[in-house]
């Protein structure tokens, strides 16, 4: 090695270098290889950092197909029962004089209560929060509601209500 930098005016030190070179004709060859081993590593990386996939949305109109007197279901409906979903709607509390609750009644429209008229059963959704968790009452600002919903008629002393959610997570309300 110090024979080869004391040489560094006569060119010695790049025939070394020169040996620890790939050959022309390998080099894409080898390029396309360590860019595939590369690409498969982080694979397993990005899979691990993705947001996980958003559920699919409810609208209200898709819960208007249960039929709350008869029982009859759309078979939109029975492909959502007992699945994770993402609902709109506002929050109308159950417990009295609490910003955070771990039960609500999500309806559709802001204002809906069970004191005036309420709306029908099939568009009152009863939320109870997943392991008791407190969430923040918002009365009057629409939400997304993620969680598992199940169609069942509930029996209140607000009303009938026919579907159940276990709430997972509550988000503000973006188009």
């Amino acid at each position: 090695m110090r024979a080869a930098l004391r040489n560094r005016e006569s060119g010695a030190l790049h025939r070394e270098t020169r040996l620890m070179k790939i050959p022309r004709p390998f080099v894409a060859p080898v390029a396309a290889v360590l860019a595939l081993l590369v690409a498969v590593a982080a694979e397993p990386v990005r899979t691990l950092l993705a947001a996980p996939p958003d559920p699919p949305h409810v609208l209200w109109k898709m819960l208007r197909g249960l039929n709350y007197k008869t029982g009859d279901k759309s078979a939109e409906l029975k492909e959502i029962d007992g699945k994770i979903v993402k609902i709109p709607g506002f929050m109308v509390p159950l417990e009295d004089e609490s910003e955070d609750v771990t039960e609500f009644l999500l309806v559709p429209y802001q204002g809906a209560c069970v004191h005036t008229p309420p709306p029908p059963p099939n568009q009152i959704v009863e939320v109870m929060m997943e392991g008791g968790k407190k969430t923040k009452l918002s009365f009057w600002d629409p939400v997304w509601v993620r969680g598992k919903l199940e169609i069942q008629t509930v029996k209140s002393p607000y009303g009938d209500v026919s579907y159940k959610l276990t709430g997972m997570g509550i988000d503000p309300y973006k188009d």
